[in-house]
């Protein structure tokens, strides 16, 4: 450690190097997610509906709303779209004859797998086209540190 600086100095240099790279990290990624959506072929609300109901079977339309951070009217029109497309079916909530469970078809789950492929071989490219084997290899260690970013924001 330099003697001629003060601690309190380095504890401070070493906060805002660190919210240079939470900002540097957040900014990033979000424009790599932004670029690789750049491909989809259906809206980014119908592809996040598909999504959640893929991954945890059916939902109610505020369940999604909640979950996508949106408004219910926003979920319900995606949610409607789904439907109309053959993508997604609704069925009465066994617990709440009110409300309607969203269910994934496989329809929809087979559009949700072209989706996601679609993107996987923009990225695959993009890694080919642009990295080396070294930088391959450290990006595959970055993916287990980005997984445990988001294990511990998200509590799981």
């Amino acid at each position: 450690m330099d003697e001629d600086v003060p601690v309190e100095d380095l504890l401070t240099a070493d906060a805002l190097t660190a919210d240079v790279l939470a900002e540097d990290l957040r900014q990033s990624i979000g424009e790599l997610v932004r670029a690789v959506r750049a491909v989809d072929t259906m809206p980014p609300g119908e592809a996040a509906v598909l999504g959640f109901l893929d991954r945890g079977g059916p939902l109610t339309t505020a369940d999604l709303a909640q979950r996508r951070g949106v408004t219910h009217q926003s979920a319900a029109k995606s949610v409607k779209d789904l439907v109309g497309g053959g993508l997604a079916r609704t069925e009465p909530h066994p617990g709440d004859g009110r409300k309607l469970l969203v269910h994934i078809t496989d329809a929809g789950r087979a559009r949700l797998r072209r989706e996601r492929e679609r993107r996987a071989r923009t990225l695959n490219a993009a890694i080919r086209d642009t990295c080396g084997p070294e930088e391959r290899r450290q990006l595959r260690e970055c993916v287990a540190l980005l997984s445990r970013l988001t294990a511990y924001l998200t509590g799981k």
